[in-house]
């Protein structure tokens, strides 16, 4: 019953970001003479939100039923033992108690794929399961860990990426690739490095 009530006030809390977004920018369109822009861009921007979803859903159904065959044909698990010596470093306390290995791998190798919305539950998983082990209500370095890869994680395959692009006629979209990979290593590793060395400081403290 709490965690039903909890994800109401959640979406509620949600609905009133929203709703508080849409007031200000409405205000701040009359004081500053640009109504009809704003009327003008809700219109056209609706109607480009729907033609890029359907531009997406094919690439992305796509690779997210490839992400759930490699997980029913035990690919995960292959890739859970090669990139275990890496992982247990980066999520010494989960590696060594062997809580939710399986859900930081998969989700890891989705963000790695290009694929965040499929990588999203398997995150929420993860947290659940390290959560779970310590009911302290804080949350712990390898969660905080965790998070942080979901925003900055290494693209192997930017595929979101070259979707949107593709979908908008873009002169240039497998060539960033070498870019894409420079830049989203260059921030996992400095997010490591920062998330290790914190944890350690707030460890001692």
């Amino acid at each position: 019953m709490s965690t039903y009530l909890d994800k109401i006030r959640r979406k509620d809390m949600l609905g009133k970001c929203f709703g508080a977004l849409c007031v200000i920018s409405v205000i701040f369109a009359i004081f500053t003479g640009n109504i009809s822009s704003l009327s003008e861009a809700v219109a056209t921007g609706t109607d480009k939100s729907v033609k890029l979803v359907i531009s997406l859903v094919g690439i992305m159904a796509f690779w997210n039923g490839l992400l759930n065959v490699f997980k029913d044909a035990g690919v995960i698990k292959m890739l859970s033992r090669l990139l275990k010596p890496i992982l247990k470093r980066i999520f010494p306390r989960a590696f060594k108690e062997n809580v939710a290995t399986e859900e930081i791998t998969a989700c890891i190798s989705a963000n790695m794929l290009g694929i965040a919305n499929a990588s999203t539950p398997l995150a929420i998983s993860a947290i659940k399961k390290l959560s779970e082990r310590d009911n302290s209500g804080v949350a712990s370095a390898d969660m905080i860990t965790l998070a942080m890869l979901g925003c900055c994680s290494f693209n192997l395959i930017p595929t979101t990426i070259i979707a949107i692009r593709a979908s908008a006629n873009a002169s240039i979209t497998y060539e960033l690739i070498p870019t894409i990979w420079l830049c989203s290593g260059i921030c996992s590793i400095i997010g490591v490095v920062l998330c290790l060395i914190l944890g350690k400081i707030n460890a001692k403290n």
